[in-house]
């Protein structure tokens, strides 16, 4: 309550008081009755002359104890109407998702399709493969979408433009799932030229940049059966570098599959499969959306995707953003 005012009230009060003395004191006209001030409900007797005893000095009548300064008429106390009451776990984040880069069981999707589709949306995008994605980044940026750039930062591809640069960092055993691919031996060699790639996708406009095969060194028998250097302790700083030179260009990092080594990364997917699902550590996806940030469901070979979204958003919350490769219609459902 302001107290700014309580010198002027109190003037204001001693004024009132001996004007109302000098006309009470007057004498009555012969004839007249009792005098009564002009305002006053009938019956009710004229104002003490002595304020009640515990009125503080010069406070202004009539004002609500405790009553906020300012406060409009009538309006509720606490949430405003309509506005939930807090924010469920993980929300805030959920987007829309396209994907040109993963493909599993049936096409990806278009860069046309893409531009055409996808607003406000988290876009992957493989731009080292198609000279296409590269060029829609823009485009794409405009739409108000968060575009993430693919590389793979645990094996090398021989498909790749600098894979004779980066053949020497690499196992000489083939890893078979993926036809073409070696695991990287030597963190510390190929350190520079995966720094290369990622200055390649800050000039071509990238938002994120997402680590696949970022866990490749976790596996002991993986690494007695290929026959690569690097331990986990050692793949890990490597990972870590990587990401910070990604922070330097002014991109963001998104994890794929685990949040091993990935404290300070600003994202993650995790692939999910109709026979396997939410198979990782839960707290490597929870970690994500509880921080605000973007946590990825990518899903394949799925009969039913509107089960496995409700699924996913049940345990994760609707903050969630899902993805689901739908086997009957042959492609993404977004």
């Amino acid at each position: 309550m302001k107290r700014a005012h309580a010198p002027a009230a109190l003037i204001v009060s001693f004024g009132a008081l001996i004007a109302w003395w000098l006309v009470a004191c007057a004498p009555t006209p012969e004839g007249a009755g009792p005098r009564v001030d002009e305002g006053a409900p009938e019956g009710e007797p004229p104002a003490p002359d002595v304020e009640p005893e515990g009125a503080p000095e010069g406070e202004p009548e009539g004002e609500p104890e405790g009553e906020p300064e300012g406060q409009p008429e009538g309006q509720p106390e606490g949430t405003p109407e309509g506005e939930p009451e807090g924010e469920p776990e993980g929300e805030g984040l959920a987007r829309c998702v396209w994907n040109q880069a993963y493909q599993e069981n049936t096409e990806v999707d278009s860069v046309q399709a893409t531009l055409a589709g996808a607003r406000g949306c988290y876009v992957l995008l493989d731009p080292f493969d198609s000279v296409e994605a590269r060029e829609a980044i823009p485009a794409l940026k405009a739409a108000q979408n968060r575009v993430g750039c693919y590389i793979s930062v645990g094996t090398c591809e021989d498909w790749r433009e600098d894979f004779g640069r980066l053949r020497a960092f690499c196992t000489t055993t083939p890893w078979p799932e993926w036809p073409g691919e070696f695991f990287v031996s030597d963190a510390v060699g190929a350190l520079p030229l995966m720094k290369a790639r990622v200055d390649r996708l800050a000039e071509w406009g990238c938002d994120m940049v997402e680590f696949d095969n970022m866990d490749w060194a976790e596996d002991d028998e993986a690494r007695a059966l290929y026959g690569f250097e690097v331990d986990a302790q050692g793949a890990r700083g490597y990972v870590r570098a990587l990401c910070e030179h990604v922070h330097a260009a002014g991109m963001g990092c998104m994890a794929k599959n685990t949040r091993e080594g990935a404290e300070d990364f600003d994202g993650g997917t995790f692939e999910s499969y109709s026979e396997e699902m939410d198979w990782w550590e839960r707290d490597h996806l929870k970690s994500f959306l509880d921080a605000g940030q973007l946590g990825v469901v990518v899903h394949y070979d799925e009969r039913d995707c509107d089960g496995a979204a409700q699924f996913y958003r049940q345990r994760y919350g609707q903050g969630v953003s899902f993805i689901c490769e739908d086997s009957a219609l042959g492609g993404y459902r977004h």
